[in-house]
């Protein structure tokens, strides 16, 4: 691939893994609500999911979902459901105030799976890779290229999403820690982190394909 193609879709997808989304709100969540081994614990689980978007995307199986209305409405209310468990459990919590040190913590494991399940069952990931990948493709390489290309564009992606959320999940876990030390926002961390859920949830299960 041309390394000035290269550079090009590393500043679009740090720009892009940036803005305000459901993966960032996701991993500011597990981080707040818990530490920053919580919200990195997420991260991975969320980059393994691009890994597996980007397998899709160059096998084709995106394109697939996108023209099928049936395929693609399963994946995403799957996705809106799994949320809103998340957001009912949150809530099962409710009225419990702890510090940063009494919170109680998910399993790596758990949150690991959390983050795949978060970013695999949303469809709307797989649809921004299939228009933003062939921005930065090489035609003139020869079509039987252009999936192994798409595959290096997603591991390029992959690797700055997982600098940027495990930063993010820095940050959160300070914000947390000085959130923690009010009781009275305590109290209300586990309504704030449901309320969070639900609105990633509602937003997955209205969305389009637009």
């Amino acid at each position: 691939m041309d390394f000035t193609l290269l550079i090009s879709f590393l500043g679009a997808a740090i720009v892009l893994t940036l803005m305000p989304g459901p993966d960032n709100l996701f991993v500011l969540a597990q981080s707040i609500s818990q530490n920053k081994r919580a919200g990195i614990a997420t991260t991975l689980g969320l980059c393994t999911g691009i890994l597996c978007h980007t397998i899709a995307a160059a096998l084709g199986i995106s394109a697939i979902i996108y023209q099928s209305s049936f395929a693609f409405a399963i994946v995403k209310y799957a996705g809106a459901i799994y949320l809103l468990y998340l957001a009912w459990e949150a809530f099962r919590e409710e009225g419990q105030t702890y510090t940063m040190d009494q919170q109680p913590t998910l399993s790596f494991r758990k949150l690991y799976k959390r983050g795949i399940f978060m970013n695999v069952l949303n469809p709307k990931v797989s649809l921004f890779f299939l228009a933003l990948f062939p921005q930065f493709i090489d035609e003139n390489s020869g079509a039987l290229l252009v999936p192994v290309q798409m595959v290096i564009l997603g591991c390029v992606f992959l690797l700055q999403a997982l600098v940027i959320f495990s930063l993010v999940s820095i940050f959160a876990e300070k914000v947390g820690e000085w959130l923690h030390k009010s009781p009275h926002i305590g109290k209300r961390m586990n309504i704030i982190k449901g309320v969070l859920f639900g609105l990633i949830g509602l937003k997955l299960a209205l969305g389009q394909k637009g």
